[in-house]
C-alpha cells in the first residue's frame, strides 16, 4: 500500500485506558494540510484501521514497516498468473542449485567430517516439529524422539530454540541433549538421574538473568493488553517472550503490531525481532544463537579446533545467526529448512520437517 495518510502516533498510547491518539494529514477526506489528531475508543481502532485500508490509507511508515515484515513471514500467496508461476519456479530452480538438498550432498558432508568430531544443533519449531496453530502443542513425533537419541549417542547434540528449556524439553523428553532455550540465553547441559530418580540439571550459562523480572513484567502488560484480540497468544520463554499471531485475522495486526509497539516504549533494554508468525521480545544483549552455538563449542573443547564439524539445522530467521557464525569460522555446515527460496548463510537446505528424520 501507498500514499500514506493515516497515522498511529508513535507517541506512547495508553492502550489500558478508553481512548488512543491518532493524527490524520494529507488526505482526501480532511482538507486542512496540517495533521489533525482525533480520541478514538480502543475497541474503535480496529474499525478505523479497516476503514483506512478501504480508503487505500494506511498506518505510518513504522508500523507500514512492521505489518510488511509480519506478511513476510506467512507463507507465500499462490498465484494466478502462469507467468508469475512459471517466474517462481526459475527462481526456485536457481535457488536449490545455490543451496542444494543436504540430502543429496549427504556423501560430501560425511567425506568432510571423515575423522573429526561432528556437533548436531537443532532448531526446534518448524525443524524438529512442524509449526502448528498452536504453539503449545507442537509435539515431537515418537520417530523424531527416537533419532535425536540416537544422534546424541553418537555425537554432542544441541537443541537451540526461541522457546523456554522446560517448555522444549517437556517435547522432546530426551535428557542426554544439551539445551539452549530463549535464543541461546539459557543454556543447560545433560541431565543425569541420581539414586532417588530425580534429575540433576546442570546449567550451563544464562547471560541475561537481570532481565527476568523485567520480562515477567512485559508478559503479563502484554497479555492484558492483547487479550481483546482474538488469537493473540503471549509465550513467556523465560528470558525472552513471544507474541503469537498465527491464529490472528490479518487484518488485525495493524492493531497487534501498535499493541506491542507502545508496550516497548517504556522498556528501551528490550528489543523487537521477528520469527516465522510470531514477534520475538529480547533484552538488548548482544547474545544470539550463533554466541550460544560458540559457547557450546567452547564448552565442549572444539573453539580453536580444526578436527569438529558443527552442523546447524534450523527455519527461522533467528537461525540464521548461527549460519552466519559458521560461515565465519570456516567449518561445518548450516542446513535451511525451507519449502521457499530465503536469503540464507545456510550451505544446504531441506524442505520441512520430514526430511529432518
Amino acid at each position: 500500500m501507498t500514499n500514506q495518510n493515516v497515522i498511529v502516533s508513535d507517541r506512547k498510547p495508553i492502550l489500558g485506558l478508553k481512548t488512543i491518539t491518532v493524527s490524520v494529514s494529507n488526505s482526501p477526506l480532511f482538507s486542512n494540510s496540517f495533521p489533525t489528531y482525533f480520541n478514538f475508543p480502543r475497541r474503535k481502532l480496529l474499525k478505523l484501521l479497516e476503514a483506512a485500508d478501504k480508503n487505500n490509507l494506511v498506518v505510518a511508515p513504522k508500523i507500514t514497516s512492521m505489518i510488511d515484515s509480519m506478511r513476510d513471514s506467512s507463507p507465500t500467496r499462490l498465484r494466478s498468473s502462469s507467468y508469475d508461476s512459471d517466474s517462481d519456479n526459475d527462481d526456485k530452480t536457481s535457488w536449490i542449485v545455490r543451496f542444494p538438498s543436504a540430502l543429496n550432498m549427504f556423501d560430501e558432508i560425511v567425506n568432510a567430517a571423515k575423522g573429526k568430531q561432528i556437533v548436531m544443533f537443532l532448531d526446534y519449531d518448524g525443524t524438529l516439529s512442524p509449526i502448528v496453530e498452536d504453539p503449545d502443542k507442537a509435539f515431537i513425533t515418537h520417530e523424531m524422539r527416537e533419532v535425536v537419541k540416537d544422534v546424541a549417542s553418537n555425537f554432542p547434540t544441541a537443541i537451540v530454540t526461541g522457546r523456554s528449556i522446560e517448555k522444549v524439553r517437556s517435547f522432546v523428553q530426551v535428557n542426554e541433549i544439551y539445551y539452549a532455550g530463549s535464543h541461546g540465553m539459557d543454556i543447560e547441559g545433560p541431565t543425569n538421574e541420581n539414586s532417588n530418580g530425580q534429575s540433576n540439571e546442570r546449567v550451563l550459562f544464562q547471560p541475561a538473568r537481570e532481565f527476568l523480572p523485567m520480562i515477567e513484567k512485559v508478559v503479563n502488560i502484554l497479555e492484558e493488553k492483547t487479550k481483546w484480540i482474538p488469537g493473540a497468544m503471549v509465550e513467556n520463554n523465560k528470558f525472552c517472550l513471544s507474541v503469537h499471531f498465527r491464529r490472528v485475522d490479518e487484518k488485525r495486526w495493524p492493531a497487534l503490531a501498535e499493541v506491542v509497539k507502545s508496550v516497548l516504549i517504556d522498556y528501551p533494554k528490550l528489543k523487537l525481532t521477528q520469527g516465522r508468525k510470531v514477534l520475538e521480545i529480547r533484552p538488548t544483549i548482544k547474545w544470539d544463537k550463533g554466541q550460544a552455538l560458540n559457547f557450546l563449542l567452547k564448552s565442549l573443547g572444539y573453539e580453536n579446533s580444526d578436527d569438529v564439524v558443527p552442523v546447524y539445522i534450523g527455519d527461522d530467521r533467528t537461525d540464521e545467526d548461527a549460519f552466519k557464525v559458521l560461515r565465519e569460522r570456516g567449518q561445518g555446515f548450516g542446513i535451511l529448512v525451507s519449502k521457499v527460496p530465503k536469503d540464507t548463510n545456510a550451505s544446504y537446505s531441506l524442505q520441512d520437517p520430514s526430511q529432518v528424520n
